[in-house]
């Protein structure tokens, strides 16, 4: 059982309507000009908003992040959002860009693996040392297996174990993993399967979840091709490769990523 301590106030996350409001504003400095905008899965978050000043210290250039579910901001660049990098917890949503020929192929990597948890508050009357303990919750949280890469793993978890189907009559689904730590953390369900990227950043009870219940969360990175900020864009990715980049998304608990896309 790990306890998580009470973390410092987030810098605020720029939505993605916001980040477009900066884009206009910004409109009359040329095609390449204004931040640079990295729509991340929202497991990423506190991740990435450590980075952003690292990033922004080394390069001079500004960073927006739009974080959601990977699902969301794939169909969000389908349709036409100004992206120029892609963060996404599961390679089959690169696959789909690809296949429109919406990224820059070469640009494709694996900078980390994410990790699933089973969260709760302090006060949570659900006492879990286990993931069969869920048994005993009267209202429990996953993402959206839909779209969401955590929901994918955290029904994979349940049905594995046995579980999934005696948990529908209880079953609360998020519209991404960040929100799905939100419900525990407010308490509205009694426990939650989030990454651990994020439950170990918040103050509760929290166990991981044995790995073998469900398939590698690989955190995959990628240009898109019609960013007009490619130049800014590699460079993100290259400094996502860096030391330091590594050394902040270990201490968010993501693990090291295996060899390949």
């Amino acid at each position: 059982m790990n306890h998580g301590s009470a973390r410092r106030p987030q810098r605020n996350c720029l939505g993605f309507l916001f980040a477009l409001l900066v884009l206009s504003a910004c409109g009359g400095e040329g095609a390449g000009s204004g931040p640079l905008i990295v729509s991340a899965a929202a497991s990423l978050s506190f991740a990435f908003e450590e980075i952003a000043p690292l990033f922004e210290r080394e390069t001079n250039l500004k960073v927006v992040y739009n974080f959601a579910s990977s699902g969301r901001l794939a169909h969000q660049i389908e349709e036409g959002a100004p992206v120029d990098v892609f963060a996404s917890a599961n390679a089959a949503y690169v696959d789909r860009l690809a296949e429109q020929a919406l990224i820059v192929p070469e640009s494709r990597h694996r900078f980390a693996r994410g990790a699933l948890a089973l969260w709760m508050r302090e006060d949570s009357p659900l006492a879990a040392t286990e993931l069969s303990d869920v048994l005993q919750a009267k209202r429990f949280a996953i993402a959206n297996p839909a779209y969401a890469p955590y929901g994918v793993a955290a029904r994979q978890a349940l049905q594995r174990a046995g579980l999934w189907d005696r948990m529908q009559d209880r079953l609360i689904l998020a519209a991404n993993v960040r929100q799905t730590m939100q419900y525990a953390a407010s308490g509205n369900v009694d426990a939650a399967l989030v990454a651990v990227s994020l439950g170990e950043q918040s103050a509760g009870r929290w166990i991981r979840v044995d790995e073998k219940l469900y398939d590698p969360i690989y955190q995959v990175l990628v240009v898109i091709k019609d960013s007009p900020r490619l130049e800014a864009a590699h460079r993100f990715s290259a400094f996502l490769r860096s030391e330091s980049a590594h050394a902040v998304l270990q201490r968010y608990g993501f693990l090291a990523p295996e060899a390949g896309s």
